[in-house]
């Protein structure tokens, strides 16, 4: 079973369109600030993974459904969890929500590379850690 990890995130004013809810793009935005915590917080991160051994996670493609608006100063919790790995990749579901109800629902494949933009070998420290 997978690790579930936690994001809290508030809407500020920036992140809003002029009709007062989350612009689109920045769902993307919370969802990344997400993944980045939750490798933060298996002892890693995107530059140790580089200089340690010698990759970057980086998004090969996103699935993302939009279920209900967020809207300003709204509290939002991002749930992340790995569905699936290839040696080289890995799937994490994203879910958004607002007082506990889905608002955004998203897949990303994420792809272990090495500075040439070669699928590379996700470190085996790295996905023991986001399996367990």
């Amino acid at each position: 079973m997978a690790k579930k990890f936690n994001f809290t995130v508030k809407v500020y004013y920036e992140d809003t369109d002029a009709g007062g809810v989350v612009y689109y793009a920045n769902y993307l935005k919370f969802l990344e600030r997400a993944r980045s915590e939750a490798i933060y917080s298996l002892d890693y991160t995107n530059s140790s993974l580089l200089e340690k051994f010698g990759v970057l996670l980086i998004v090969k493609s996103c699935n993302i459904e939009y279920k209900k608006p967020a809207k300003f100063e709204d509290k939002l919790e991002v749930i992340s969890e790995v569905q699936s790995f290839t040696k080289t990749s890995f799937l994490m579901k994203q879910s958004i929500l607002r007082d506990n109800e889905i608002i955004t629902d998203a897949e990303v494949h994420l792809v272990s590379v090495d500075k040439n933009g070669k699928p590379s070998r996700i470190p085996d420290g790295l996905k023991i850690k986001l399996q367990n």
